[in-house]
């Protein structure tokens, strides 16, 4: 069996574990294009770095698994992998091992955090000689209302952080009973109710058909005046024109960002928010990076390692 590892920077430890399944070929360095090294791969272990296309499943005729270490699959083409009979592995539905992976939620606190504290500008001004105070007034967490959109495994984790920060939890959640929501943390609310009354509007949903553009123009018009909306789930989740309009109109005080609805090739620099945040200061963005920590990545590779080396002795691949 041959395994084809295309992810710069893959723990050795996972490393070691497919290699007792089969011959690993790693690739250490971003590549373009893989379809040129997946001729004779039988497992593809990927993770955001690449997009696995119907053009991918075409040049590896010899694949039988295509695994990632997230919990999102916008970078696969799940429906094709179906067509070919190709399983794909992921963190999806580990709910009890994804408790232990904390680097998205506190990301979300790190940029929050950085934008109310005005801490990327603050810190420009000190390494260009300045050292000043009174162009940083910042802004408080205690006392405000966070409001939490889709409050599963990520959701919860920040639910407790604001709390221990004084704030106050509100929760939408369509897919949990409010008994559920209120064990979780949160005042269970409608969408709109928690709109209206949030400070801070945080997204914790996953991409699905059905929350895609989940906070449209007609909800950001909703939001409370002056709200913050915060954003580590996935871009295609906001309107994301809707909302450079609302902060240009200072109907939306700021915005903090680890996603883009189009973050592949050219799409990040394109972006409208991308644009806007060049010239305001009011909206930080990070490049998809919140589960990128050295703790996550290891755990989350380690774990996939061993869930392609069960999937394929269990199907005697």
């Amino acid at each position: 069996m041959r395994i084809l590892v295309a992810e710069p920077g893959y723990s050795q430890a996972a490393l070691a574990l497919l290699r007792t399944l089969g011959e690993v070929a790693y690739v250490p360095e971003r590549t373009a294009d893989i379809r040129a090294l997946v001729a004779d791969a039988d497992v593809l272990v990927v993770r955001l770095a690449h997009r696995v296309t119907r053009d991918v499943f075409d040049a590896a005729p010899r694949l039988k698994v295509v695994a990632t270490s997230t919990t999102g699959l916008d970078h696969i083409d799940v429906a094709e992998a179906g067509r070919r009979g190709v399983a794909v592995l992921s963190l999806r539905g580990e709910v009890a091992f994804l408790r232990t992976v904390r680097a998205t939620p506190e990301h979300t606190f790190a940029l929050l955090l950085a934008l109310l504290r005005r801490i990327p500008a603050a810190a420009a001004a000190v390494h260009a000689g300045r050292w000043e105070q009174d162009p940083f007034q910042g802004r408080e967490l205690s006392g405000k209302t966070l409001g939490i959109v889709g409050i599963g495994r990520v959701g919860t984790a920040v639910a407790g952080i604001a709390r221990g920060f004084g704030m106050r939890c509100l929760a939408y959640d369509p897919h949990l009973s409010a008994e559920d929501i209120t064990v979780r943390g949160a005042e269970p609310v409608a969408f709109d109710a928690l709109l209206a009354a949030s400070d801070v509007v945080s997204m914790h949903v996953p991409l699905a058909d059905d929350t895609v553009g989940l906070l449209s123009r007609e909800r950001i018009a909703r939001l409370k005046s002056g709200a913050i909306v915060v954003n580590t789930a996935r871009g295609r989740v906001i309107d994301e024109a809707a909302l450079v309009e609302a902060l240009a109109s200072g109907a939306v005080a700021g915005a903090a960002l680890d996603v883009l609805a189009a973050e592949e090739g050219s799409g990040a620099g394109t972006s409208p928010l991308v644009a806007y945040a060049r010239d305001h200061d009011h909206v930080l963005i990070t490049p998809h990076i919140a589960g990128t920590t050295a703790e996550s990545l290891e755990k989350t590779q380690v774990f996939i390692a061993q869930k392609v080396i069960d999937h394929c002795k269990k199907n005697a691949l």
